[in-house]
């Protein structure tokens, strides 16, 4: 006789998921037994926020939705970060948290509270697993998941009903909803073919309905129309294209070259744009009158106004948009300035510090190799000088925001593809998730942890600076990263040079298990770069 659990495991096996990762406690049991017998692997973290971001790492691995696994208490307050996490960054994140049966709770008090309560205003649902209805729960739980715009979704599991005897009700598929195509287009197919300077603004919904990457890469090249994207949209179209501005949002110095380019532009499109990855100096960045989008859901934000907007596939939107104009457009050598611009802004110069580190690693790593980057400076110059020539190559935090994330988000689509992956982050995200290192050695995922090493947090310091304000809270001693690893049983090497680096990285892409890749730059590095 199957189980609640047994239920829950074999549906999102159904659903392609191969691995879960969590802290385990008495309360999880039988839903980690239930897991490992239905074919998904349980992966140890050493926390339960890093494991939701190896769980994320996983789903850009396979498409299948992520799954985290966490105890009652403080391993299921430890799920927080990483579920708002999922919530900004739109992953499809399903929390299984067990919890105590009612009976327990009207008289024990150690470790209880309402796990619902507190992950209730981050997902997109919460459910309390229920004898006899886990089958309907985890298909609802999958389909809300996964939906044109992913999310989290939490179960709580009583321990009585995990246990439970459990006849399935139904074996349905689990439903892909259609993509709706927009109608009364003709209005703005005028609009694209009469225009001079059209403009495509291209955003992370793209990169959650299969084929709409290459449907706006397409477009975009048969029409010669240039394309500026978001820092998770980086490389729908290739950035060596000359039509490619690259990612934005983040860096002043970008956004002074990429802005006033925005404003000159008579039509500006945007496709799957979300702009919960931007900052406060993306507001209103073109005149409403002068621009459409086609989106996944229904638009609530305010951060930007349109003329006409239009929830679908984003991909068979652009398509519809296009199918009859006849866009000509005439920017002339304006583009050219602005890929020149943007080029001479972040070009590395002689000197030893960040930009020539980065640009070492961009050049050398394999341009299919996926990258996680953490928050921080380095992220900020990182997606500017990083050249994506595939979507989904570089991934990162960009609506949380959160550190320490790089390389559980490396490790989780490691494990689950098995392709060599890299993560890159500063000394401070690491410090904040050091413990994972052995997750690292355990797991053997074939992960280069880069860490860039100048003491500080450098993104704060420069905003201390910046503002007049004392220097507090941010500096901390040297730590040798590549002792530590070393330590811990990691292959590690270091490198305080340009020549050293690039030694130390053929060396880091020619082995085959994990390694830690530390690269030490001097404090106050990022001065001028961003």
């Amino acid at each position: 006789m199957s189980t609640s659990v047994d239920i829950i495991a074999s549906r999102l096996f159904d659903a392609g998921v191969r691995h879960a990762f969590g802290v385990p406690g008495g309360e999880v049991l039988d839903l980690i037994d239930a897991l490992q017998r239905a074919g998904i692997t349980f992966v140890l973290a050493r926390h339960e926020n890093a494991a939701g971001f190896m769980a994320e790492g996983a789903w850009h691995a396979t498409g299948a939705p992520g799954v985290l696994v966490a105890t009652v208490g403080p391993g299921m307050a430890n799920t927080v970060n990483v579920t708002a996490n999922a919530e900004q960054d739109r992953v499809p994140l399903i929390v299984l948290t067990g919890r105590y049966d009612d009976a327990t709770t009207l008289r024990y008090t150690h470790q209880i509270f309402d796990h619902r309560a507190v992950l209730g205003p981050l997902v997109k649902a919460s459910f309390e697993a229920r004898v006899d209805a886990c089958d309907v729960m985890i298909d609802k739980a999958v389909r809300l998941a996964l939906d044109p715009q992913p999310g989290p979704v939490h179960i709580d599991i009583p321990i009585g009903v995990a246990s439970a005897a459990h006849v399935p009700a139904r074996v349905a598929p689990i439903a892909v909803a259609s993509p709706v195509m927009p109608a009364n287009l003709d209005a703005a197919r005028a609009r694209l073919s009469a225009a001079k300077r059209p403009l495509i603004v291209a955003g992370l919904d793209l990169l959650n309905h299969a084929g709409a990457a290459e449907t706006v890469r397409d477009l975009a090249i048969t029409h010669n129309i240039p394309v500026i994207t978001t820092y998770k949209a980086k490389g729908v179209l290739p950035e060596d294209h000359p039509l490619s501005l690259g990612g934005h949002g983040l860096s002043p110095k970008s956004d002074a070259i990429t802005l006033p380019l925005i404003a000159e532009a008579d039509f500006v499109i945007c496709a799957g744009y979300d702009p919960i990855e931007m900052r406060a100096g993306w507001q209103d960045p073109w005149d409403a009158a002068n621009a459409i989008e086609f989106v996944s859901t229904p638009n609530r934000q305010a951060m930007h106004a349109v003329g006409d907007s239009w929830a679908c596939d984003p991909g068979a939107g652009m398509a519809a948009l296009f199918d009859g104009a006849t866009p000509a457009p005439e920017w002339g050598g304006r583009i050219i300035e602005a890929r020149a611009a943007l080029t001479t802004a972040f070009t590395p110069s002689e000197d030893w510090g960040p930009a020539q580190a980065l640009a070492m690693l961009n050049q050398m790593r394999p341009q299919d190799m996926m990258v996680s980057v953490d928050s921080g400076a380095h992220r900020i110059l990182m997606s500017q000088l990083w050249r994506c020539t595939l979507p989904h190559t570089l991934i990162q935090s960009t609506g949380l925001c959160t550190m320490g994330c790089a390389l559980p988000l490396a490790m989780g689509h490691a494990v689950a593809s098995g392709a060599r992956s890299m993560a890159v982050m500063g000394d401070g995200c690491l410090d904040m998730i050091m413990g994972e290192l052995a997750t690292l050695r355990d797991t053997n995922a074939p992960v280069i942890c880069t860490v860039l090493n100048d003491s500080s947090l450098s993104l704060i310091e420069l905003k201390q600076r910046r503002d007049g304000k004392q220097n507090t809270g941010v500096d901390f001693g040297a730590t040798n990263y590549a002792n530590v690893a070393t330590a811990l049983g990691l292959k590690a090497l270091r490198a305080t040079t340009q020549q050293e680096l690039e030694l130390a990285t053929a060396e880091a892409l020619a082995a085959t298990g994990p390694v830690l890749l530390e690269v030490v730059i001097p404090r106050r590095g990022y001065d001028g770069l961003i």
